[in-house]
This record gives structure tokens, C-alpha cells and sequence, in this order.
């Protein structure tokens, strides 16, 4: 049978003009418009008994004739049609439980997801067809193992991003460089990328409730749905089906959609099921950051001190390593300098021109001249190694200072660890509570 709309243009332009009424009719009022006459059929077309059986089950008759005559014509576009159609109209609850199924088709890691499966997606996440299509998304999600097609940090990534290079914890601030050590790092690291994960997960779960808990009907007595929906939502989606909209734009992953439901500024309610979907991997991430926040810090740290590798222990910084830096900063503090020959032989030969003022009195005066210089000299040379002698001692006092105030950094550490610990199982339970997945927390 024919569905060569250009074979009868009357009809099709009169059909594409009331469909475009009824989308606008059904995102504000979520009503049929009023037909002023019968609609004509294109034969092989589904669209026209489909509008029929949409119409008809708005009005609250039975629809079996028209949608068998749809049906029969394209199953999985009517189903998809009434689906979305009843959605935007406020009404999902009206759907037949297997044209759900009909209308999504089967979904896949290797293929892109439709516009269709993804307006249909949306629409049951938002709540449009009850706790059952929450489910129904879920479970065609769960059968997949979606989560194993990414790298698992992708997830977490996505879920929380922007994680700082160097967490700092308390007990170091005055030591920053210190909380670059690997064996200090990653227990504070961990802590926090795990209170991160926690308060995402919150964040997600409380707009959910929040959202159940305000019991807001999808429907468009306010005209809210129809400022909600967009390219892939029902309205656009349903536009391009009955032919008002333009072409189609690019599909994305499975996966692709998931992470980015999962980023922060998410649709909440995409969130919500993406954070399901993602709850084995969180789950176990959790699990590891918790275990690393209970590494026991290490006895002894190598840390640099005024550019000097220091090796730290509890009772205080090793001796060793220690005296080879007041070695190193003696030697690098104290700037070598060439014997004094110049002055004294200045000296001396201002003595001798002071002796030779017999013979004339000019040698006296240049005497005194050399013997000024030369002490000047002198003088200056000493005043520049009281210089290098105040610079050494300040620096081996510095060194000593910092040292001591590492050693107490890292017992400060220490306390804070068995605290750090504690709170990370705090906030890995709450993880897992929040992530419980299931039909109840769909």
C-alpha cells in the first residue's frame, strides 16, 4: 500500500496542519483541539489513524480501531507517537504497558540511541509514565553492563570533576611540599575525592525526593512541560516524527548520554537514573578510597628543607641527614675569598713611606694613604665574613626550626589519620545508601 503523501496533498497538508495544533494544544493544556470536520486517511500512512486513536483515548473512548489500523500500518512509530504524545499531554499514565516496549525498540552499546529511545528515556525519567517506566528504563539499562563499556574512573570523573592536583589537610598547611609525598598524599586524597563522591551523590538523591516529595504531575496545566522539553525531549522528537521539524541531528552513545547525565547541571531526574546505572562502579570506588584512607603513616619522611633532603623521624630529624646539611649550608653560606695580600702589602708599604719621611716629607703623607686603604680593606673583608657568619647561623637556625616543626606537622598528621579514617567509612556508607539500587529506589 502507498505512503506517498504527495499523492494526495490536500489531505496530507490538512493532516500536518491539525498535528501541529494538536502538539500545540497537548504542551498547553494537554487536550485534543476541536476537529471542524472529519480527518481524510492516507492510505498506507500511519499517522492519520494514529492521531484518531490519540484523540480518541483524550476523549476517554475506546481506541482499538484506529490503533489497530496504525498498528498494522507501523507498530513501532504509533507506539511511539502515543507514548510521546500522552507524555507531553500529561497523561502517560494512559499507556498500554507493552507499547513502551514497542516504542523504545532495543537499545545497545554498539549502536547510537535514537531520538526517540531518548525522548522516551526522558519522559519516563521526569515521571511520566509512574514508577513503572522508571523501572522499565532501568531494567533496559541494567541488561546492558553499560557501566563496563568506560573506563571506571570515567565515571567518577564525570560524577564529580575538577578534583584538586594536591589536597593540603589541616596538619600541613604550614608544610604544603609535605602533602606532595605519595605515602601522605593519597590517604588525604582519598578522603577527599571520596567526600566529593558523597556529596554528589547527595546532591542527585535529595533533588530525586525533593522532586517525589513535591508530587508535581507531569502535566501542563501551568504550561511547564512546554518550557522543559527540548531537542531530544518528547515535543521536538514528536515534531520530527509527524514531519513538522527538521532533520534529525547526531545521535550519541549510550554510554555518551549516561556522562553526561552524570555531570554536574544534569536534568536531575537523567541524573538520578544514571546514578543508578553507575552504582556498581561508585560503589566499589568507594570502597578503595576508603581502604586508602585507613594507610598507616609511614615512620621516617625525606623532606626538603631549605632545599636539603631531611630525613624525619618520629622522635625528631635524622642525625645524619641533618649534619649534612649544616655542612652544605656552611659550605654553600660561607663565600671563599682570596687571602688579604693586597692589604697587607699595602700596609707595609705605608709603614715603610711613613719611615722614609726623612728624606722627604711627601712620603709621609703617602704612607698614611696606603696605610688607611689597607685597613680599610681589612675591614671590609672582616665585616663580609661576619655577614656569612650571621647568614650560616641564621639558615642552621631556620633548618633546625622547620625541622622540628615537620616533625610535629607529621604527629599532627598522625592524629588526624584514625579521624580522616573514621569519617571516610562515614561518608562510604552514606555513598552506598544513596546509590541502593532497585525498583523502591527508582
Amino acid at each position: 500500500m502507498s505512503t506517498d503523501l504527495t499523492a494526495s496533498p490536500p489531505a496530507a497538508t490538512e493532516l500536518h496542519r491539525y498535528a501541529e495544533a494538536l502538539l500545540a494544544h497537548l504542551a498547553a493544556n494537554g487536550s485534543a483541539p476541536p476537529q471542524t470536520h472529519e480527518l481524510h486517511d492516507v492510505p498506507g500512512y500511519w499517522l492519520p489513524p494514529a492521531v484518531e486513536a490519540l484523540v480518541t483515548i483524550l476523549s476517554g473512548d475506546d481506541p482499538i480501531e484506529p490503533l489497530t489500523r496504525a498498528a498494522g500500518r507501523d507498530q513501532q512509530k504509533t507506539a511511539l507517537f502515543l507514548c510521546l504524545a500522552l507524555a507531553v499531554a500529561g497523561h502517560g499514565g494512559r499507556i498500554h504497558a507493552s507499547w513502551l516496549g514497542t516504542a523504545f525498540g532495543e537499545l545497545s552499546t554498539e549502536r547510537p540511541v535514537t531520538h526517540g529511545q531518548r525522548g522516551l528515556w526522558l519522559a519516563a525519567a521526569r515521571g511520566a509514565y509512574g514508577p513503572a517506566g522508571k523501572i522499565f528504563v532501568l531494567r533496559k539499562l541494567d541488561a546492558l553492563a553499560v557501566q563496563e563499556e568506560a573506563d571506571p574512573r570515567a565515571w567518577v570523573q564525570a560524577l564529580a570533576p575538577g578534583e584538586p592536583s594536591v589536597v593540603v589537610p589541616e596538619s600541613l598547611v604550614d608544610f604544603p611540599e609535605m602533602a606532595e609525598i605519595p605515602e601522605l598524599a593519597r590517604p588525604a586524597q582519598a578522603a577527599a575525592r571520596l567526600a566529593r563522591l558523597r556529596a554528589r551523590c547527595a546532591e542527585i538523591t535529595s533533588a530525586k525526593q525533593a522532586d517525589q516529595e513535591a508530587s508535581t504531575p507531569l502535566t501542563n496545566s501551568a504550561g511547564s512541560p512546554a518550557t522543559t522539553w527540548a531537542e531530544d525531549e518528547p515535543i521536538a522528537v514528536l515534531r520530527t516524527l509527524i514531519g513538522l521539524g527538521g532533520p534529525e541531528g547526531p545521535m550519541g552513545s549510550l554510554t555518551a548520554h549516561l556522562l553526561d547525565d552524570l555531570r554536574p547541571g544534569a536534568d536531575p531526574h537523567l541524573a538520578a537514573i544514571a546514578l543508578h546505572v553507575a552504582a556498581p562502579i561508585l560503589r566499589s570506588f568507594a570502597d578503595e578510597l576508603e581502604s586508602d584512607t585507613q594507610l598507616v603513616p609511614p615512620e621516617t619522611v625525606t623532606v626538603s628543607l631549605l632545599g636539603h633532603r631531611i630525613v624525619l623521624h618520629p622522635e625528631g630529624p635524622d642525625q645524619e641527614s641533618f649534619e649534612l646539611a649544616e655542612r652544605e649550608i656552611v659550605a654553600t653560606g660561607v663565600i671563599p675569598r682570596r687571602p688579604p695580600i693586597a692589604a697587607y702589602a699595602l700596609l707595609a708599604l705605608g709603614v715603610g713611606a711613613v719611615v722614609a719621611f726623612v728624606v722627604h716629607g711627601l712620603f709621609a703623607v703617602l704612607g698614611v694613604a696606603m696605610l688607611g686603604l689597607g685597613g680599610w680593606l681589612l675591614r671590609k673583608r672582616h665585616q663580609a665574613n661576619e655577614a656569612d657568619s650571621r647568614y650560616v647561623t641564621a639558615q642552621l637556625s631556620e633548618l633546625r626550626e622547620l625541622a622540628d616543626g615537620a616533625v610535629w606537622a607529621l604527629h599532627a598528621y598522625a592524629r588526624e589519620a584514625e579521624a580522616r579514617a573514621k569519617q571516610a567509612a562515614e561518608d562510604s556508607t552514606d555513598v552506598n545508601r544513596l546509590i541502593r539500587r532497585g525498583p523502591r529506589a527508582a
